[in-house]
């Protein structure tokens, strides 16, 4: 039975702010050939900033290179007329 209570996703990105993306949950993550990754734990952090040694991973090179990621997911989803410029 539903109580109206939206699913909780089988697993969570957050986009931490100046640092990697944290991935949560069960997932797979494979490279550009499709050969999957050993992932050994439930949470692990993919880097954003390019500077990592262990990519695609985060190594924590974000903090050394002064990465830079304030943004927010908007509070209303953009349209395709709004992203390629025009007005809402």
């Amino acid at each position: 039975m539903s109580d109206g209570t939206p699913p909780r996703p089988a697993f969570i990105i957050k986009a931490t702010e100046h640092g990697p993306l944290r991935v949560k949950g069960p997932v797979t993550l494979v490279d550009a050939d499709g050969t999957p990754y050993e992932l050994t734990r439930k949470t692990f952090f993919l880097c954003r900033c390019g500077a990592s040694s262990t990519k695609p991973f985060c190594d924590g090179s974000h903090a050394r290179v002064g990465f830079q990621a304030p943004e927010r997911a908007p509070a209303r989803p953009v349209s395709a007329h709004e992203r390629a410029g025009g007005g809402g």
